[in-house]
């Protein structure tokens, strides 16, 4: 699925703590009062929120509380009843669904599934998969990966848009759990490496802590949303996880990736946490 605006430089060679240390630069995309509604329902109400680059953006919330919906926004798939969203001129999105649907009776082989929607070399194909780490997966059959091979792979197939911006929902799903710190790692590498935000959603509070810059804590509207330890400790965080929840998602920052950041008050935040 092509989700590119028009074509736009890339910002690989560009760290992601040089990027993070200007907090006037403009947001990648900003979503300001964002309002969805499904069969008179709203699955999210007045949301704002900001995504800059080289910053990676958890979503997390119990089911239902609108992180697809939120992400499919971001990613143009869903239009809003109200607010509005702005997006960087010719910002590149690569998506990776929370699932993807091929049929067992359609044979395919991974490189079939990266050459999906364009034009891919071999080549390519091969350079793209040495990337995330699936080297050797080119000719297996889609439908005889592991969860961890084909997250790998759909990762892959993303990355082949050249994003600026990457939307991942629930990439850790179907993956045990040594494999999903590895996707995890995976994420953090390739931001720093190409410089890309990243917006993901998860259910694993414990991992996604541990490996995120800033959290944004949904139940249809924003309920709080900041460092993952201001999070952690946030009332509205433990109303809806429950103590033990919190007790489990405290963070232990890792110093030699030291991400700081010093935004401004527009959604993306320090290490402070803003209730709506």
């Amino acid at each position: 699925m092509d989700l590119t605006t028009r074509p736009l430089a890339s910002a690989a060679g560009t760290s992601p703590a040089d990027l993070r240390s200007l907090p006037t630069a403009r947001p990648l995309v900003e979503m300001q009062g964002v309002t969805v509604t499904f069969n008179n329902r709203p699955a999210l109400h007045g949301v704002n929120l900001a995504v800059r680059s080289g910053e990676v953006v958890t979503l997390i919330g119990p089911n239902g509380s609108g992180k697809t919906t939120l992400i499919r926004v971001l990613g143009g798939l869903i239009k809003a009843d109200a607010g509005k969203v702005e997006k960087r001129d010719g910002l590149r999105i690569g998506y990776v669904p929370q699932r993807t649907h091929i049929r067992n009776s359609l044979p395919m082989t991974v490189a079939r599934f990266l050459a999906l929607g364009g034009k891919v070399n071999r080549a390519g194909v091969a350079e793209a998969l040495a990337e995330v780490g699936a080297d050797g997966l080119a000719d297996a059959s889609i439908h005889q990966l592991s969860g961890g091979e084909f997250q790998r792979v759909a990762l892959a197939r993303a990355l082949m848009q050249r994003p600026d911006l990457l939307l991942l929902d629930e990439p850790a799903q179907g993956v045990d759990v040594a494999g999903q710190a590895q996707l995890y790692q995976l994420i953090d590498r390739l931001r720093r490496e190409r410089g890309l935000g990243v917006v993901l959603s998860s259910h694993d509070l414990h991992l996604v802590m541990a490996a995120t810059d800033r959290v944004v804590c949904l139940n249809g509207h924003v309920c709080c949303v900041g460092s993952p330890a201001s999070v952690a400790n946030d009332p509205a965080f433990r109303g809806l996880f429950g103590e033990a929840a919190a007790a489990l998602a405290v963070y232990r920052h890792d110093p030699a990736h030291d991400h700081n950041h010093d935004h401004g008050s527009d959604g993306v935040c320090d290490h402070d946490h803003h209730h709506s």
